[in-house]
């Protein structure tokens, strides 16, 4: 069988592990923490940037952090993880759900234009499969209404948007690090912080509602309880694997982008020959290789397929659920229909795509998607 994910394993992950052991400190804020803070900071040009145990967490600190209070309005797109939203509807908030495009399923602007209200506190956009969102009519809206943006860059590490990072633009952006994502560390997350008056509360947040971390520079004599706060600093062990895997991101990003671009150029046949859409790469976006995944015509077509590809050892994988039309929110939900968020939940199927997966491991999964739909070329 050819699994959906392999994990990648470099090989110095476990020197860097065996480094932070040694050193003595394995919990939170050791040296490969900073080193890999260094890294985020330096590279994409963040202005700080905290690693967290998971984006789930990155995307509970940022509801701390602009204080969503029960009662208040956060809009983001029903086509996600529920990590997306349940971080704020934890604090209380009522998540107003916003449509995809309907050949893409980024959050469409227009539907979020219209759902603003003088209650919306927060808007939050996912950069699906590492595609940005139209960020220059996101933060237009965001600026006009005095609305803060946060971008769900789980999937997004390494893309750009008009030539600036994602997880850059909006007020917060939040990575993961999940074994599925391009950089791994198992799990492990990252809140980057693009407007500087968060900074120094996102700090004490991060440690459990105190001044520790002002404490460790010598900013204070003594550290104490002094906000609200959680333990969202993952141990040096995870950070550690992160490192090697950043130290090799220029290697694992070429390799992901020639098995996407194989897939594109074998499977572009039923762009001709069937009703299937492929993935869609707009001209202010690049490409970082996250996701390959195909748009079937409904479900009953989608099931038929990934039930094809299994019989022929091929693991491929249906993806999101719209979250309106959850167990958990479908009677909470009083909002408009979300027909392409429900068309991806029913059509969308994703691909094998992991850095070990062989040209000739892609040419047969082409192979057996083209036999399937009878255009075999």
């Amino acid at each position: 069988m050819i699994p959906f994910n392999k994990p990648y394993f470099h090989g110095d992950e476990l020197v860097y592990i065996t480094n932070t052991v040694t050193a003595g400190k394995i919990s939170g804020d050791g040296i490969y923490t900073k080193k890999c803070h260094d890294f985020f900071e330096t590279h994409y040009g963040f202005k700080k940037v905290l690693l967290t145990t998971s984006c789930t967490d990155a995307l509970e600190m940022a509801a701390i952090l602009l204080d969503i209070q029960p009662g208040d309005e956060v809009i983001a797109p029903s086509y996600t993880f529920v990590s997306t939203v349940n971080a704020f509807a934890l604090r209380g908030a009522k998540i107003i759900f916003a449509d995809s495009y309907h050949d893409h399923p980024n959050i469409d602007p227009e539907q979020i234009k219209k759902l603003i209200t003088p209650n919306t506190k927060a808007i939050v956009v996912v950069h699906y499969a590492g595609v940005a969102c139209d960020m220059d009519a996101i933060m237009a809206l965001g600026t006009q209404y005095n609305i803060p943006v946060v971008e769900d860059a789980a999937q997004a590490i390494d893309g750009y948007y008009k030539g600036k990072p994602l997880g850059s633009i909006g007020t917060f952006g939040t990575f993961s690090f999940h074994e599925t994502k391009n950089i791994i560390a198992g799990e492990g997350g990252l809140l980057a912080i693009n407007d500087e008056k968060y900074i120094q509360r996102a700090e004490i947040i991060r440690e459990k509602g105190t001044n520790r971390t002002s404490f460790f520079r010598g900013e204070v004599a003594k550290y104490g309880w002094v906000d609200i706060g959680s333990s969202f600093l993952p141990s040096d062990i995870i950070a550690a694997y992160l490192y090697a895997q950043l130290e090799n991101i220029n290697a694992i990003q070429v390799r992901r982008k020639d098995i996407w671009q194989k897939y594109y150029e074998k499977l572009c046949v039923l762009l001709t020959k069937s009703n299937v859409q492929l993935p869609i790469v707009r001209e202010y976006s690049t490409n970082n290789a996250h996701m390959f995944y195909l748009v079937c015509e409904n479900l009953e077509q989608r099931t038929s397929l990934i039930q094809y590809l299994k019989d022929n050892n091929v693991h491929a994988v249906f993806h999101y659920l719209s979250l309106h039309n959850s167990g958990f929110y479908q009677s909470k939900y009083f909002g408009h229909n979300l027909p392409n968020s429900d068309f991806y939940t029913d059509s969308l199927v994703r691909l094998p795509l992991f850095y070990e997966l062989t040209d000739e491991q892609v040419d047969y999964i082409c192979e057996k998607i083209k036999e399937f739909f009878n255009c075999s070329v």
